[in-house]
């Protein structure tokens, strides 16, 4: 398997490796191979699940998020401890969007190419976030982390539109709520430096909740369902994470959200978690 030059099969490779510096190189390299046009594709090929998905290093130690310790930024251990939980949600979304990949058969051409640029821009943003947390002497694996991204992958392992309507969608969708609060702690904390990282990365993830909404969007069209009407039963049977306020509206929108789901969002959240009010 390691030598087959397909990309479903590399991205597959990709993800049974542990040691995330190295995954997040190989990544990169099998985007750029990819956009030169060097590796084949064969999106009807269907493939054997292999032992120990993802692959991921002995540390961090992971644990349920409530015990995940709450850190101040303000001190240089409580703002690493914060950026090595981000760097581990960013190490989760290499695993993500590699898993859509291979897992996936029979989708476009185009499918499998954007799953792969998000993949190579979480590596990048793993990267970017794990040089800093070096630089405040910690590295990652130093901190306990929690499994919530990965255990909606293996939840909607199944179909891939519940993949697309509960991970960029919802989880990494949070992420551009949950951003800008975080670069306003991070500035007061005086960390300029993971400011402009987390630029970078709401930047890009704007990108990749997009690509989610499009291919949710297909999906839903491919098999004669309403995308507004059947989400909130997707989070219902998922169990996907409450949406809480405040929202980022104005990158939602640049992601695709429509003006229906955003009315929809802003109108009663409890109605979108699936859940009736009280």
């Amino acid at each position: 398997m390691h030598h087959d030059p397909e990309l479903r099969a590399q991205a597959l490779r990709i993800l049974c490796l542990s040691v995330p510096g190295e995954k997040a190189a190989a990544a990169r390299a099998l985007h750029a191979q990819a956009l030169a046009g060097t590796v084949t594709l064969q999106p009807e090929r269907s493939m054997a699940r292999p032992e120990g998905l993802p692959g991921r290093p002995e540390r961090p130690r992971l644990v349920p998020s409530l015990q995940v310790p709450k850190r101040s930024p303000f001190t240089r251990e409580g703002r690493a401890a914060l950026i090595h939980a981000i760097a581990h949600i960013e190490f989760n979304a290499i695993n993500l969007a590699l898993d859509a990949v291979w897992r996936f058969p029979a989708m476009p051409e185009a499918f499998y190419l954007d799953w792969l640029r998000v993949a190579a821009e979480e590596a990048l943003h793993f990267s970017l976030l794990h040089e800093h947390l070096q630089g405040l002497d910690f590295a990652y694996g130093d901190f306990d982390a929690h499994d919530g991204l990965w255990s909606m992958a293996e939840r909607t392992a199944g179909d891939v539109l519940a993949r697309m309507a509960l991970v960029p969608r919802t989880l990494e969708a949070r992420g551009l709520d949950a951003t800008p609060p975080l670069q306003a702690k991070l500035a007061k904390a005086g960390d300029t430096r993971a400011v402009e990282i987390l630029d970078i990365i709401l930047r890009d993830e704007v990108g990749h909740v997009e690509i989610g909404n499009r291919w949710y969007r297909h999906l839903c069209r491919e098999r004669g369902l309403d995308p507004l009407a059947l989400y909130p039963g997707l989070v219902r049977q998922y169990e996907a994470p409450r949406l809480r306020p405040p929202f980022n509206l104005k990158a939602r929108e640049a992601a695709g959200f429509s003006p229906e789901e955003i009315a929809y969002l802003q109108a009663d959240p409890a109605a979108l978690d699936g859940v009736p009010p009280p």
